[in-house]
């Protein structure tokens, strides 16, 4: 049996990944729950991996991946294991490389994205300081949020996306997309048939359809920064 917070704290856990993708971090699982401290949230995480609905991969540094969720009558349910939240993982960038999470990098700032039509994407000659909690392992770049597209995953017209290199993803994945070699968007990538659709997150944008050879996947949303 858990507690009432302990179960709170995994089905948010759970899902905030299944919405955005991205996991929260030990500040918005604080406020969540209404805790006094982030050590809190520290015990709620170990008393869950005793009781093997999360378990800690032993490969990636305090990274926890969701096993099983509870469900009525006391019976558990398995989870697919994509449901990994980072929660503080060794990040790797041009510049410098650190495990503790209270280390900041800088990574590339590669300017402006669409979060709603494609606009032309920017190479800027600058950095911006991340902490490395938000980042997960891997060559990472960030971008700036144009649009307002994306506001139901949580994606803001000024926030910073902090996007891991890739070229493939996985259905339902928020990506860069490459639009014609030319227009970059930010978008949830699925399949249709022999067609890519991008999807927004807000329901007064269409989803946009393309030929696979016009679409080339530029990395992953990673995390999201976001200054007041």
């Amino acid at each position: 049996m858990l507690t009432r917070k302990q179960h709170d704290l995994l089905c948010y856990i759970h899902d905030r990944l299944a919405e955005s993708g991205v996991s929260p971090s030990f500040e918005e699982m604080k406020e969540a729950l209404d805790l006094k401290s982030k050590s809190g949230v520290h015990r709620l995480i170990s008393a869950l991996e005793e009781r093997g609905f999360i378990r800690r991969l032993a490969n990636r540094a305090r990274a926890l991946e969701v096993v099983k969720m509870p469900e009525r009558g006391g019976q558990t349910r398995e989870v697919s294991n994509t449901n990994v939240v980072n929660l503080a993982p060794r990040a790797k960038s041009a510049r410098v490389s650190a495990s503790a999470a209270n280390d900041v990098l800088e990574i590339p700032l590669h300017g402006r994205i669409a979060a709603g039509v494609p606009i032309e994407a920017m190479e800027v000659g600058t950095v911006l300081p991340v902490p490395a909690a938000l980042l997960g392992a891997g060559e990472h770049y960030a971008l700036e949020v144009s649009g307002d597209s994306m506001v139901e995953a949580g994606i803001l017209d000024g926030d910073y996306a902090l996007i891991r290199k890739a070229d493939v993803a996985r259905e339902g994945e928020i990506v860069v997309a490459l639009v014609d070699d030319a227009d970059a968007t930010l978008k949830y990538f699925r399949k249709e048939g022999n067609m890519v659709r991008l999807d927004p997150a807000n329901r007064a944008y269409e989803p946009q359809r393309y030929t696979p050879n016009r679409v080339r996947v530029q990395g992953k949303l990673a995390g999201l920064l976001r200054r007041y």
